[in-house]
């Protein structure tokens, strides 16, 4: 994940105690109780095992030996490779092919050592993020030179100073060092930063993968990043005089096609509207996102067993994608407009399986934006990544929030799961989406202390977890694509009483707010805010059944609207 904004909702809503009137409805029941019995998650972490122990970047032998072993899984699953698009089957799968506009790169080994010390500072053996992606490769044996410290590695700091022939380190991004340090002939640059979310100073031995830009072959120099017992450690030896590093890097870059897995499970009726779940593969991890790959896999299987069986009938289509992060997804849905138009839902799969008694990662839904991520207050939080507010043009008013919600509630009130959301902030899979003006969600964990670390191992994840999250997921997309008239009224309903209940929440902090001083009339327009955004959010709802004549799910949604812009009326005068 490379996660930069987010949404939330009310305490109320996140307890794991189902409220009454959110019991869902038999159809529901079924799908979750399908769910249990046939979605394996010891088979989804088997798969995160085999993908973490990968070095993984779009193009590299990691990135790609991981999509042949998901196709394996589909394979094995019944899914079978297009020959003439996606009507041929009911269970269809393609890879994607496209040569690369830049290369890729992979790391093999590295070692970082204090000349005259025996045991090396770092080794990638036992730090696999320490060498700077697309970093070149040392000359056979490795380079030793003179280490010099430049605080923050500026061009200010280095100004001045004789680099030709020496190794650069700095307490920065390696980015910006490394380029201020080869243009004064550096060798080559050392780096520290570390996020405080990290903990560095309690997880001495972690480090963030980073990277350095790609200039050619012929110019090319590496980047090491240090852990902060690595940092701390070659400070130390600094202030006692001249201290002598030896580096040794041995990398790969080269020219490699990206590879993108398309899998679709075809709608009966309705095959051109369909539901698309995502999942990236590149990025190191084993949450971020092995976890994420190794549950769509799962899921997938899942899927095509329960359609084979007849056990779920989708009347509109499935679509399970697999590549570079927000690259493929942004290219699967404007690359064909006609495709595009009936892309109803998109939802991301990021960092889903954490086992949160290691990781501090609390399980999110990051909706799109609602109020919340104009007015952050009551309990709602953004994550430690933090979000910049929206204005009221930048929401999205939309019943898919309260919908997936309501599914990730019902597993938490039968499994005491921990369930939260939090404002929009973006950074995944479900950006594109929402760019294309498409509804798209993310379901992911934070805050994570290991975090785009290489402390992010197999045994960070959570096979619980990821199921969970994997039947929350289907149920909402079985739903959505099988639901008739009544399922849909029924959806409606619960989605007005989400309205109602966050309308009561805000009424309650807008009134402690003008007792505290606050403008009324400020408090009113949130009100309304808050109402109007729900009521256009029902409006969408008439897409809700994938067959019927909708008759019943517009009353429904007129009842709804009504409710809400009474109870919204009511409070406003209130004040």
């Amino acid at each position: 994940m490379n996660k930069f904004l987010t949404l939330s909702l009310p305490v109320l809503l996140l307890s794991t105690a189902m409220p009454a009137w959110a019991q869902p409805a038999a159809r529901e029941k079924k799908y979750f109780q399908l769910l249990e019995k046939t979605f394996d998650e010891q088979q989804a972490y088997n798969t995160v095992w085999f993908v973490e122990q990968r070095w993984r970047l779009a193009g590299n032998s990691g990135f790609n030996e991981s999509i042949y072993h998901v196709e394996k899984i589909l394979q094995q699953a019944g899914f079978v490779n297009e020959t003439n698009g996606e009507q041929t089957a009911r269970l269809t799968y393609r890879i994607e092919k496209r040569p690369m506009k830049r290369v890729t790169w992979e790391p093999v080994d590295a070692s970082l050592y204090i000349v005259g010390e025996k045991e090396p500072v770092l080794q990638f053996k036992t730090n696999c993020n320490m060498i700077a992606m697309y970093s070149a490769a040392t000359p056979e044996g490795g380079v030793t030179a003179e280490l010099v410290y430049a605080g923050k590695g500026s061009a200010k700091e280095l100004e001045g100073k004789d680099l030709t022939g020496k190794i650069v380190m700095a307490e920065t991004g390696i980015g910006g060092v490394y380029g201020n340090a080869i243009k004064g002939g550096a060798l080559g640059a050392l780096a520290y930063s570390m996020p405080g979310y990290n903990q560095p100073t309690k997880n001495t031995h972690s480090i963030q993968f980073q990277g350095i830009g790609y200039t050619d072959s012929l110019h090319q120099k590496w980047g090491i990043l240090l852990s902060y017992a690595a940092k701390e450690r070659l400070k130390a030896a600094l202030a006692k005089g001249t201290v002598t590093v030896k580096v040794v890097v041995n990398t790969k870059i080269y020219t490699a096609d990206e590879l993108t897995l398309v899998a679709n499970v075809r709608g009966k009726t309705k095959p051109h509207e369909r539901f698309v779940f995502s999942a990236h593969v590149q990025e190191p991890g084993a949450n971020d996102n092995a976890s994420g790959v190794g549950a769509l896999a799962e899921m997938a299987r899942t899927t095509a067993l329960l359609v084979k069986k007849n056990k779920v009938v989708p009347q509109r289509t499935l679509t399970f994608l697999w590549g570079d992060e927000i690259v493929s997804t942004r290219r699967y849905i404007v690359d064909d407009s006609v495709r595009a138009k009936g892309i109803k839902w998109g939802l991301s799969l990021d960092m889903v399986g954490e086992d949160i008694q290691k990781t501090g990662g609390t399980f999110l839904i990051e909706k799109m934006p609602d109020p919340s991520a104009i007015w952050t207050r009551g309990n709602e939080k953004h994550s430690e990544w933090g979000g910049s507010p929206l204005t009221e043009a930048d929401m999205f008013p939309h019943y898919f929030n309260d919908l997936l919600l309501n599914r990730c509630l019902f597993e938490a009130a039968k499994t005491g799961w921990t369930v939260r959301t939090n404002p929009f902030e973006g950074g995944s899979d479900h950006t594109p989406f929402l760019n294309a003006k498409i509804p798209g969600l993310l379901m992911w964990h934070f805050t994570d202390v290991f975090y785009h670390t290489d402390a992010d191992r197999l045994d960070m994840v959570s096979p619980a977890e990821m199921k969970h999250v994997a039947k929350s997921a289907l149920a909402t997309a079985f739903l959505l694509t099988t639901a008739d008239d009544k399922t849909a009224a029924s959806l409606i309903d619960d989605i007005t009483r989400n309205a109602l209940q966050r309308l009561q929440i805000e009424f309650e902090l807008s009134k402690k707010a003008v007792q505290s001083g606050s403008d009324k009339a400020k408090e009113q327009h949130i009100l309304q805010v808050w109402g109007d955004w729900y009521v256009k959010a029902l409006t969408t709802a008439t897409d809700i059944p994938a067959k019927g004549n909708g008759k019943r799910v517009q009353q429904a949604i007129e009842k709804g609207k009504q409710q809400i812009q009474q109870q919204t009326a009511s409070y406003i005068s209130q004040l």
